[in-house]
């Protein structure tokens, strides 16, 4: 094990992301622009893509880091049939889940996987998914940290999976076993007109916070158990391309969809770079 792994592990990763989110939303003028520069300048932010090209007119370093896109600079892929990539970023990996001698597992790095139960938190959750189709999307400090949805659904239930929260950069992915099954994360199941879909938002060192349209907050609200919230009857849709929710800072996405629904768009394999509303899949049928 590297010394950068062997630290992170050693390091109190909630007491480091408590004092990320105060610095990221902190108001002190000096502070919040010395922030935003520091980002731009060393991860090449293209702010001309921002609703608000301005570094001045963002009140807080999380303000920034949130901003929204100016209209029309992402657009849905105009197959009806795709179902979209739901942030920009690279892709870490995609595949099928599971193989004959693997079931139901997640392929992460060389040598390294994860069941879709330990995802999810409940194997009876992961058990529609298994021989369906998986994309994890890694999100770096430069990307548009607002995740959409890949295909229209209805919010059935979300899962608050508490856990660590260590790096998710590439580096971390090849060397920590099990590594997005361990962070903490928040799991949305969604009932679509092909099944289930679950658009999972894993956590990571110095994320200060997942949020939802429908919620607000959801992370950090540190837990020690799996908090389950019922949202069956409420009525809440989210269409094909629309915000979902959004990241205090850079981190994973993951989609799952079950067996036969779709198939993983030609050319999208590890280290490929992605743009919010290309296509992630094709639908069947």
């Amino acid at each position: 094990m590297s010394l950068v792994t062997t630290l992170t592990h050693a390091l109190p990763h909630r007491l480091l992301s408590s004092l990320a989110r105060r610095l990221a939303y902190s108001r002190h003028p000096a502070l919040s622009r010395w922030l935003i520069d520091t980002v731009t300048r060393r991860f090449g932010v293209d702010l001309e893509e921002a609703a608000d090209p301005d570094p001045r007119a963002y009140p807080s370093f999380n303000a920034f880091f949130t901003r929204a896109l100016r209209p029309g600079v992402r657009g849905a892929d105009p197959d009806p049939r795709a179902l979209l990539m739901p942030a920009d970023g690279r892709i870490s990996q995609c595949g099928a889940i599971g193989h004959p001698d693997e079931r139901g597992r997640i392929f992460q790095a060389k040598g390294r996987s994860f069941t879709a139960a330990e995802l999810l938190g409940d194997g009876s959750d992961a058990e529609p998914f298994d021989g369906g189709v998986f994309a994890t999307v890694y999100l770096s400090p430069k990307d548009y940290h607002r995740v959409h949805m890949p295909w229209t659904g209805t919010l059935r239930e979300t899962v608050h999976v508490p856990g660590r929260l260590f790096s998710v950069g590439p580096a971390a992915v090849q060397r920590i076993p099990r590594l997005f099954a361990r962070n903490e994360r928040l799991v949305c199941h969604f009932d679509t007109d092909f099944g289930p879909m679950a658009v999972v938002m894993v956590g990571a060192l110095l994320v200060s916070g997942v949020e939802t349209v429908w919620s607000g907050e959801e992370i950090p609200r540190y837990g020690d158990r799996i908090t389950r919230k019922d949202y069956r009857g409420r009525g809440i849709v989210l269409e094909r391309f629309a915000e979902m929710a959004r990241f205090n800072y850079g981190s994973t996405v993951i989609v799952l969809l079950p067996p036969g629904v779709a198939d993983l768009a030609p050319g999208l394999c590890g280290e490929a770079p992605v743009r919010l509303g290309q296509r992630l899949a094709t639908r069947r049928g």
